[in-house]
């Protein structure tokens, strides 16, 4: 009995010790595998995944597009159903945003409500025009919300041009009600054609299973078309595709669990009573761009997975070993220009010199900030690295100079007259690499306290 007892406690701790190894290895011994097969690659685009969406505080982003989706709800759908209108096809409209969103139904009839009072004020008088200026504000603000939150994921700092998103985003919001229109259209037609004119029955069966992905195959489409075009970069639509499959399945999950779950709505009656449908709708909303967003991330890592040797999050590198990354990534670049090569990509950059991804891309940024670096087009659409400066008087002393002046200085109000002497002590230190400040006990500098900001405005 004891001995099975102790069989039992050694299974258990095998099992441990195996879960306890496969999860170190999974959340950070992956990176300094050796290994390319493709079980590695896999835990290494999961693992870049999940931190990535954590590192850039998605959630939060996720709740900020629950809000704006709030708030362009029945301006977007008066501008979906205007259009639908003008082809007599509101009704088709409405049956296939049931046939979309099919968790949502109360919600969406109270805010086809809605849209039909706000097309009625619109079309009189002054409201007109005012009407189409609130109308486009809250769409294009979604749609530029949606945006921040993808170049936040691929870490792109620059955005598109205020042209280029005035048409991008006029043009999806007129394309959108014109595809559900054709979408639909195609559907009713496959549907009446297949089943008027097949009469071939092993066919049926399986014309009937296609009909019925075909919601499925137009979120597919839906998401992978986000993931590729909504980044202001280059995204490869292999990953896009994988990406927005995977998207796609998971938001049809959420629909059917939202569906089954129906039972909870009457308990969400007996508290709300006719506003049980909102705290529904903010929790669909919120799980519906957390999908997106995590569909984001994933196409960002299947994309860059290759470029991660290292899981360096620049903001907790310490600025010794930044400066001296800045410094080879500065040589690297300066030194192809120089050989007359073809300049390199971030990604690029950081897979050939085996340099942390994301510490080439942030260091990148910031010496394009600083008018050391430019990025180019190639002929593939992708932007690389090329020197702004003039090579030829561009030493390492420069570039840690400037790299020190990068940011925001002289800011606090008053700093140079309170802080006179310390500032200069400072200058001073620096000027003799430090070493002149290992004498200085910070117990013995005395600050003296401020005078009042009305006394140095006298002054």
């Amino acid at each position: 009995m004891e001995k099975t007892k102790k069989d039992k406690k050694g299974i258990f701790s095998n099992i441990g010790g195996k879960l306890s190894s496969a999860w170190k290895f999974a959340s950070s011994g992956v990176w300094s595998s050796p290994k390319n097969t493709f079980g590695v690659r896999m835990v290494k685009t999961l693992n870049l995944t999940v931190t990535s969406f954590f590192d850039r505080d998605l959630q939060t982003r996720a709740a900020s597009l629950t809000f704006n989706t709030l708030l362009a709800l029945v301006p977007a759908l008066a501008l979906i159903f205007a259009i639908g209108r003008g082809f007599g096809l509101q009704d088709l409209l409405r049956d296939q945003l049931f046939t979309y969103f099919p968790a949502q139904k109360e919600a969406i009839e109270t805010s086809v409500t809605f849209v039909d009072s706000y097309l009625d004020q619109s079309s009189q008088g002054i409201f007109v025009g005012v009407g189409i200026v609130v109308l486009l504000y809250t769409l294009i603000s979604l749609l530029d919300c949606i945006e921040e939150s993808f170049n936040q994921i691929w870490g792109i700092k620059k955005d598109r041009s205020i042209y280029q998103k005035f048409t991008d985003y006029i043009a999806i919001c007129l394309l959108i009600p014109i595809l559900m229109i054709c979408s639909a259209g195609v559907s009713i037609f496959l549907s009446t054609v297949f089943q008027t004119n097949v009469h071939i029955p092993f066919l049926t069966p399986i014309i009937n299973v296609l009909l019925e992905l075909f919601p499925l195959i137009l979120v597919w489409l839906a998401f992978s078309l986000s993931f590729l075009l909504i980044p202001n970069t280059k995204v490869t639509f292999k990953y896009a595709a994988i990406s927005g499959a995977v998207s796609a399945v998971a938001f049809q999950i959420l629909e059917l669990l939202f569906l089954n779950g129906q039972i909870y709505v009457t308990k969400y009656n007996a508290i709300y009573g006719s506003f049980a449908f909102l705290p529904l709708l903010l929790v669909w909303l919120q799980f519906s761009w957390l999908i997106l967003l995590a569909g984001g991330t994933l196409t960002y890592s299947l994309q860059n997975v290759f470029a991660y040797n290292y899981m360096a999050n620049p903001s907790q590198v310490s600025t010794q070993y930044m400066r001296k990354v800045s410094v080879i990534v500065s040589a690297i670049v300066v030194g192809r220009f120089v050989r007359d090569e073809k300049p390199l990509t971030c990604n690029q950059l950081a897979r050939l010199y085996n340099l942390p991804m994301r510490l080439v891309s942030s260091i990148a940024d910031e010496l394009h900030s600083l008018g050391i670096f430019n990025y180019v087009k190639l002929d593939d659409d992708n932007e690389g690295i090329a020197p702004a400066y003039d090579v030829s008087h561009l030493s390492a002393g420069t570039l840690l100079k400037k790299l020190d002046t990068y940011g925001d200085s002289g800011f606090i109000p008053s700093f140079v007259t309170n802080y006179s002497e310390i500032s200069d002590l400072i200058d001073d230190w620096e000027k003799s690499e430090w070493t002149a400040a290992d004498a200085v006990l910070l117990k013995d500098l005395v600050i003296p306290l401020p005078a009042p900001a009305e006394e140095n405005e006298k002054k």
